[in-house]
């Protein structure tokens, strides 16, 4: 092994080991943080309010809205697979949707490390580099925002609020996709960080990255994802209409559920908080109550968000909790 190799064989084997210690606990503090954010919602909302909202509640709403954030997963798994061919890593589609799905239990973990966990066990059970597979999870969360900022502009076109909100992420995008795609920009961003103190070490490694995510935003590889995320996103944007729809307070216009919905999930991103909790979930509820024009109480918003993060962002949870327990079961680390 040559000496570059296995100095990227150690950091690997360091990074493994690093995200998966105390696991349990880590998933464990994001579901405290949950349930505190829950809990604030419901004094909000006011506790028996929202109790009578719940018991009204056409609960079938839910198994629709479910099967909408399950078909959500399923297109994203798909550009993750997309995405692993395009690298060049052929991993078998169990093999390659157990680790994809595996990576939602670190959705609520602090720090959020969770993605990447996915290419910590591509490397335990293909010893594929980290630094090959980590950029497929960054050019992800790319196509993600991209989709998020073309749904909140979609969105955005009936309110004035949504348009500041479009036009940041669309600015942040754009800088970040050019980084990407314009070999010169990124060139120059990665001879900086060889004068930077703690992150000149990296570089080389960061080089490395570099290339693959070079690869994958190529013009056909990146508006293929981005169509995907923008269905799969616009899916759970349907979510959150439909349960709005089977409350009695009464629903919200297309345009309104998709602007509450991607405009309160590109700020929990940009909060950097696990899971974007509290920000998320304050900020759709505002959104719910204020595009309604009063017509959407306190009480019928709350239930509505959480409700809808119950079938997005928890169910993520639990599913990705599932198909680790079965990674494990059936693949050995290396």
């Amino acid at each position: 092994m040559s000496e570059r190799a296995e100095t990227e064989h150690e950091t690997d084997v360091s990074a493994a080991q690093e995200a998966t210690r105390g696991l349990v606990r880590k998933v464990l503090i994001g579901t405290l943080l949950g349930a505190l954010v829950f809990a604030g919602l419901s004094l909000y909302a006011d506790l028996s309010s929202l109790r009578e909202n719940l018991s009204a509640f056409r609960w079938e709403a839910l198994a629709i809205a479910l099967g909408l954030a399950s078909g959500n997963y399923v297109l994203r798994y798909l550009r993750w697979q997309y995405y692993l061919k395009r690298i060049g890593v052929d991993v078998p589609h169990g093999e390659s949707a157990l680790v994809f799905l595996s990576g939602f239990v670190m959705s609520v973990t602090p720090g959020k490390l969770g993605e990447v966990f996915k290419s910590l066990l591509l490397y335990e059970s293909r010893g594929v580099s980290i630094a090959k597979t980590a950029p497929v999870v960054f050019a992800e969360r790319l196509t993600d925002l991209i989709a998020l900022v073309l749904l909140t502009a979609a969105g955005s076109l009936s309110f004035a609020q949504g348009v500041p909100v479009a036009a940041g992420g669309a600015a942040l995008v754009g800088f970040v996709l050019l980084a990407s795609a314009w070999r010169p920009l990124g060139e120059r961003l990665l001879d900086l960080t060889e004068k930077l103190p703690l992150v000149h070490r990296l570089t080389p490694r960061l080089r490395v990255a570099y290339e693959s995510l070079h690869a994958m935003t190529r013009p056909a590889p990146l508006l293929f994802a981005t169509a995907l995320a923008t269905v799969s996103w616009g899916l759970e944007c349907v979510a959150l209409h439909v349960l709005l729809d089977a409350l009695p307070g009464g629903g919200l216009g297309w345009e309104a559920s998709v602007f509450s919905y991607s405009a309160s999930t590109i700020a929990g991103a940009v909060a950097m908080m696990p899971g974007g909790l509290g920000v998320t979930e304050a900020g759709m509820t505002g959104l719910i109550e204020a595009l309604s024009g009063g017509a959407i109480d306190a009480a019928a918003a709350t239930a509505a968000t959480m409700l809808t993060r119950l079938a997005t962002l928890w169910w993520a949870v639990v599913v990705g909790a599932f198909a680790l327990v079965l990674f494990r079961l059936r693949y050995r680390p290396r």
